[in-house]
């Protein structure tokens, strides 16, 4: 079972329909991107996941740009990808894995363990020379039955909580001038929750796009968590999806536990009641 990242390699040796292969690629600025380089060009055997319609519940405009879906929606979006128990799924995205790791969290929300993201997504496979197929391609359905683990996320309440709470740490996922409230390109604040710390999910991987060694992460990370076990982490990015890149991180560099806050800035800011930080 691959859990958290998979080769590309081990990858092109389960192309016969066996494993579920989902192509998560996606532009936050054009939406419409990823479907249509998933027509012109996938990995064989793949089926699309859109960010917004797929991974993404409605927005109200206090709710996240991203907000976390109703398990009824995701057993829903996972049986329609043809996702069956303990069957093994790959999801990709156009090359680190910053959409892609997203559907990885949820599933893994859903209780289905064996899910991995495919390491340098769709760049190192294309620069390979691997494989590739155009159109649409679909898989037969399934009745997906997964068993939620609320406990992988946290709301709102319980981050303004842990704001003022030590024993806590909460870490952003966005680049350092987002996070430092220098530049905001995305949402209607700058700056970042109060007492959190920036881990910017680039920082997992190589210059090649690939993850580094779980060893290189497990260092790098335990700096970032400081005196703080895994389990007292929350992540959170601009709208929940980067964050699921440190969430994979730490579980590659054998460091599990830590929780996702979905709605993370976009949410935070919408309320002008809650108190913003900026700088370092």
């Amino acid at each position: 079972m691959y859990r958290t990242l998979i080769s590309t390699g081990d990858l092109s040796a389960h192309l016969d329909g066996t494993w579920t292969i989902i192509d998560c690629r996606f532009d936050l600025q054009h939406e419409g991107w990823g479907r249509d380089q998933y027509l012109e060009s996938h990995i064989p055997g793949a089926v699309y996941a859109h960010l917004s319609d797929d991974m993404s519940a409605p927005t109200t405009g206090l709710n996240g740009r991203h907000p976390w879906p109703s398990i009824q929606a995701m057993a829903a979006t996972f049986s329609r990808l043809g996702v069956a128990t303990g069957m093994q799924a790959v999801v990709y995205d156009q090359d680190v894995g910053m959409y892609a790791s997203r559907l990885w969290w949820m599933l893994r929300y859903m209780g289905h363990d064996a899910v991995a993201v495919l390491d340098g997504g769709w760049a190192k496979w294309t620069s390979e020379k691997r494989p590739t197929r155009s159109g649409s391609e679909t898989r037969a359905a399934t009745s997906f039955a997964g068993q939620a683990r609320p406990e992988l996320i946290v709301s709102v309440d319980t981050v303004a909580g842990a704001v003022s709470d030590p024993e806590t740490v909460l870490v952003d996922a966005r680049a350092p001038e987002r996070f430092e409230g220098l530049s905001e390109s995305l949402d209607r604040v700058a700056g970042h929750i109060p007492g959190a710390t920036n881990r910017f999910f680039k920082q997992n991987v190589s210059a090649g796009g690939t993850f580094l060694p779980p060893d290189q992460l497990r260092a790098a990370l335990r700096q970032t968590l400081g005196a703080h076990a895994p389990e007292r982490a929350i992540m959170y990015c601009g709208s929940g999806v980067t964050a699921c890149h440190n969430l994979l991180a730490l579980e590659h560099a054998g460091l599990p536990g830590a929780k996702l806050y979905p709605g993370s800035w976009s949410e935070w800011c919408a309320d002008p009641n809650r108190p913003v930080a900026t700088g370092k």
